[in-house]
């Protein structure tokens, strides 16, 4: 925040109007990319998710065959499918600086859908109003916050490291509790989640605000259409695991 404090105070007014159009531009970019994201997401985990309860229930499947599921969702499979969606994350991130925006637009669709693979299985096992209701309320948390990590004077670049500990303390538990199954951990866990994701949230939001100001006062604009995707990945990634967690805490099985 800091160096926009500076743009603000040293730029013409002109210039200042340039940036703040510009990143005005941008965000909108970041929140249609992640917006995109989303609407894929939700397909794959939809229908693949429908497929799976369907099967489960002994029912015609609309797009997947029973065996298929079951290779999928019962067998060893199952943890390809769950970890797959990490491993592209990280390879996405060491990555992106050789491909081109297209190229990395592609790949970050492509994560989308595998991300809805891996979430489908939440269709199978809790209510479908719970799901709609769950998904409500995370939309509107992560628009509050996310409003007011873009809008906040306070500079809140401290919070990364905290919570990047905590994400790796989450990822820990969960898969501890993989074998323990523990009821209270998973308890725990997601409710710390919740926490941890509201707060990357607005972390997020204002890095993203931030770099794009280093970026345009630096005038390395080449680089802010990838900036713009690498932005959504991770607002996309705090919605989706805030609706998880919130969803461990509030959905209904079936």
């Amino acid at each position: 925040m800091a160096e926009y404090d500076t743009v603000r105070r040293t730029g013409t007014n002109a210039y200042m109007a340039e940036i703040d159009e510009g990143l005005r531009t941008h965000m909108n970019k970041v929140y249609g990319l992640m917006s995109i994201a989303m609407l894929l997401t939700g397909i794959v985990a939809y229908i693949v998710g429908t497929d799976l309860a369907s099967a489960r229930a002994g029912q015609d499947t609309m797009l997947l065959s029973t065996g298929l599921l079951q290779t999928m969702f019962t067998s060893p499979v199952r943890y390809i499918i769950m970890f797959a969606p990490l491993a592209v994350v990280f390879a996405f991130g060491a990555g992106i600086n050789r491909m081109s925006e297209n190229t990395a637009r592609l790949v970050f669709y492509a994560f989308a859908g595998l991300m809805g693979l891996s979430i489908s299985w939440i269709f199978a096992v809790f209510t479908s109003m719970s799901i709609a209701t769950t998904f409500f309320v995370t939309a509107i948390a992560f628009a509050g916050l996310s409003l007011w990590g873009y809008t906040t004077k306070k500079d809140i670049s401290g919070w990364g490291s905290f919570l990047i500990m905590g994400v790796i303390g989450l990822f820990v538990a969960m898969l501890v509790n993989i074998w323990l199954q523990s009821a209270a951990i998973q308890f725990a866990v997601s409710g710390i989640g919740v926490l941890i994701f509201a707060g990357l949230t607005a972390y997020d939001t204002q890095k993203i605000k931030t770099t794009y100001i280093e970026m345009a006062t630096a005038g390395q604009t080449e680089w802010l259409g990838k900036a713009a995707i690498m932005g959504a990945l991770n607002l996309y990634l705090d919605f989706i695991n805030m609706f998880m967690f919130l969803l461990q805490l509030l959905g209904n099985r079936n």
